[in-house]
């Protein structure tokens, strides 16, 4: 059953990854997209895309989440265009370096909490009063398992995913008494820009992160949200968290032998 055909979604970071997975999954699903993202080019292009591809509204919008004055502007322009927001894909989101605390570049923290958590507050911030105001939308926040289980070297991206995790859990606490939902969708080992990122765009090192294995990708993410907004109103998904077979907890991992399987 399709339950969202004909409503709006606004994804952020749907310039790559994760978020122009969702935008192309929803815009098949007949949800009208509004694409967030700051490479004006790519969001053109990907906007063309789903329009011409799905017969889906797909409009594209460059901002940087971090900018609240933008996101303001945002909103205007949101209202100008009178579209009422039935779907946010808080999907924008990044991993800078894999250092020790007492190793960490103080840059590298203030971009990741910057985009992570003040970028998804500034969005939420924005966009929720309006999902109040109907009693009616949904949320839906790009986690990790990360904001579940610590690991080495990744202590400050592990903080904002678990921040990600708190504040899920507490505007579900906020909105109760509405038919607003607010859910977290939380993968493990996902090939995506997300290592290229992290590694400021050495591809071979980040290659390795994922040599012998079979990941997710972008789309098996985007099913995992397309699943969560089209359950039946009553249904609130706090928490989807989802690794690949090869990968049981992020300590617990297999890997295939250098040159593959002898099978």
């Amino acid at each position: 059953m399709n339950r969202i055909r004909g409503q709006t979604a606004v994804i952020t970071g749907a310039t790559a990854g994760i978020g122009e997975a969702c935008a192309r999954t929803l815009g098949e699903a007949g949800v009208h997209v509004v694409l967030i993202g700051r490479r004006r080019d790519r969001l053109e292009a990907l906007a063309a895309e789903v329009a011409t591809d799905n017969g889906t509204r797909a409009l594209p919008y460059q901002l940087d989440v971090r900018d609240r004055a933008g996101v303001t502007d945002f909103i205007a322009w949101l209202d100008n265009e009178g579209l009422n927001v039935d779907i946010l894909v808080n999907n924008a989101g990044l991993a800078r370096g894999l250092d020790a605390v007492q190793d960490g570049d103080h840059d590298d923290w203030d971009e990741m909490i910057d985009t992570n958590i003040k970028g998804l507050l500034n969005m939420t911030r924005a966009i929720l009063p309006g999902m109040i105001a109907r009693d009616s939308g949904h949320v839906v926040n790009i986690g990790s398992i990360a904001g579940h289980w610590v690991y080495p070297n990744g202590g400050v991206y592990c903080a904002t995913k678990y921040a990600v995790r708190a504040l899920t859990e507490g505007a579900n606490v906020d909105l109760v008494g509405t038919k607003v939902r607010m859910s977290s969708v939380d993968p493990g080992l996902a090939e995506t820009e997300f290592s290229v990122v992290r590694f400021r765009g050495d591809e071979d090192r980040a290659r390795t992160v994922y040599e012998g294995t079979q990941p997710l990708v972008a789309e098996d993410i985007a099913d995992a949200v397309h699943y969560v907004v089209n359950t039946a109103r009553h249904v609130n998904v706090l928490h989807l968290v989802m690794m690949p077979t090869v990968q049981r907890s992020p300590y617990v991992l297999a890997r295939e032998p250098a040159g593959g399987s002898e099978d």
